[in-house]
């Protein structure tokens, strides 16, 4: 299963290698991608492997509450829907620093976005690539995890090097299809078990877990204290984080036009929200099929939810106790798929930052060629694929759907409030941006090493300095007051200028007057 996917990923890589000429078929797949394919695209690129194996990891260790993770991962889309999608299709070029810095001096608010991409891009990889190596290591015990590593991070590279966006776009595509297939199936395996009632499925789940009754309960938090303001936060971060996420905002410059670019939403969130139904439905089959088995499980005495291989494999094995081995053989290719999908998606959008924002836009100034960006980029997809294969040696023992969320509190503190802003808010200047942008990067991760994550459980210091495990609820207002401020009390002619030509902005964010058009090959 694994080498057939491999293959067939491979060739389109081949195919789309011959068709990717110039800096637009590289970076936005020549802007030739219809409504449908992207919404499946960005559904391939959002369902990532944190999604699929860890929210049904969450539910199944925790119940009820693992339903927060995949509702405020939802939620994101509406709002990327009614005031991001088609203002960005209008406005940008390749990345999303393209739109921050439409109106504002190009150097520092480019910087400061790519910095925040980067830093987004890579701590989603290190959860991607511990999944990826947690998964393969598993089911082929042969490979050590650290060859998995090595292997994903080597097919990444060779995919995104060649391929550009026409490749990732539809490995995406397929990626989207059979995790959409295969969930559907496991759904259906566990209802059919359960005599298609919900009541029996929950009253079943309950008698099974060892916190019974405890598990209906959704306001318990994943640690041990129940907090309204901890429960906030979460739902903040998962919310604005979906829309500052570099390699989601990237596929609205793959399509033709706005109006594509507002469908693909649509679709997107349809087939996400179809998905996210179908991992709770997982979640609970896993607790009634998989614990308390001796097969799974690593001693029935002691814990009955501790598994073999770790806290991210209760989909895998509900596969297995369904459909047995050959189904067990798909759901791993499916997931292992996934992740390839979303790190070249993620792998990209590094790149893109360095290259198109750092080296074409700040460094050369925009007097590149653009043989020279796209060389770059391709320099920078090997640097981050080897990076990726590092940090995921270095985190081997982390729960991948933490260290998702610590990303989505980076993107929420620092790219969606500056790209909001940006667009909306005449009043805004380089100053006000850039030094908004820094507080929501500096401070998100500052407060994120002082917090209970890392402080306490990786760094064992003992008890957190700052009490939340995610800081969005202190940084994101505090983002939003330095940006406003340092906007308003600045005088200088450049600001006055930038408030100027918000108008002319304005008029191509609504319209889509002069906004860069699809490649005619």
């Amino acid at each position: 299963m694994f080498i057939v996917f491999v293959a067939i990923t491979l060739g389109i890589t081949y195919w789309a290698a011959k068709r990717t000429k110039t800096a637009t078929d590289f970076y936005a797949a020549g802007r030739g991608v219809t409504g449908l394919q992207n919404g499946l695209a960005i559904a391939g690129d959002y369902m990532s492997a944190a999604s699929f194996l860890g929210i049904a990891a969450l539910v199944y260790f925790n119940g009820f509450f693992g339903l927060i993770f995949s509702v405020g991962w939802l939620v994101g889309w509406p709002i990327i829907l009614f005031l991001i999608a088609e203002r960005l299709r209008n406005l940008g070029k390749f990345t999303y620093a393209d739109v921050a810095s439409f109106r504002l001096r190009q150097g520092p608010v480019r910087t400061m976005a790519a910095i925040g991409s980067l830093i987004v891009v890579i701590w989603y990889l290190i959860g991607q690539a511990v999944g990826a190596g947690q998964l393969l290591h598993t089911l082929v015990p042969q490979i050590s995890y650290r060859e998995s590593i090595v292997i994903v991070g080597g097919l990444i590279i060779i995919y995104v090097t060649f391929g550009g966006m026409k490749a990732t776009t539809w490995v995406q595509i397929i990626k989207a299809g059979l995790l959409l297939g295969g969930a559907t199936l496991i759904a259906l395996g566990v209802m059919a078990h359960e005599g298609f009632s919900f009541e029996k499925l929950f009253s079943d789940a309950v008698a099974a877990h060892p916190k019974h009754m405890e598990i209906m309960k959704s306001v318990v938090r994943i640690g041990d204290k129940s907090n309204p303001i901890e429960s906030i936060s979460l739902g903040l971060t998962l919310m604005f984080g979906t829309a500052g996420l570099p390699h989601i905002l990237m596929r609205f410059f793959t399509v033709t036009d706005a109006k594509a670019a507002r469908k693909s939403v649509l679709y997107g969130t349809c087939f996400i929200g179809y998905f996210y139904i179908l991992t709770f439905i997982i979640g609970f089959g896993a607790i009634v099929l998989v614990a308390n088995n001796p097969q799974y499980v690593v001693d029935v005495t002691k814990n009955v939810l501790n598994l073999k291989g770790g806290g991210s494999m209760p989909a895998v094995y509900l596969a297995h106790a369904i459909g047995g081995d050959l189904f067990l053989g798909f759901i791993a290719a499916v997931a292992f798929a996934t992740i390839l999908a979303v790190v070249s998606g993620l792998t990209l959008a590094g790149a893109s930052a360095l290259s198109h924002d750092i080296y074409a836009n700040v460094i050369m100034k925009g007097k590149s060629t653009e043989a020279q960006e796209v060389w770059v980029s391709k320099l920078c997809v090997v640097g981050l694929g080897i990076l990726a294969i590092l940090l995921g040696i270095a985190f081997e023992k982390q729960n991948v759907a933490y260290i998702v969320a610590l990303t989505f509190s980076i993107a929420a503190c620092a790219n969606f409030p500056i790209l909001v802003l940006s667009v909306f808010w005449r009043g805004l200047t380089t100053r006000g941006a850039v030094l908004g942008g820094y507080t929501g990067i500096f401070g998100s991760i500052g407060l994120l090493l002082i917090g209970p994550t890392v402080w306490t459980k990786v760094l064992g210091m003992g008890p957190a300095i700052f009490p939340y495990d995610f800081p969005t609820f202190v940084v994101l207002p505090a983002v939003l007051i330095v940006a406003y401020v340092a906007s308003v009390t600045d005088h200088s002619e450049s600001a006055k200028q930038e408030r100027a030509m918000f108008d002319a902005q304005k008029v191509r964010s609504e319209t889509g007057l002069g906004a860069e058009a699809a490649a005619s090959h």
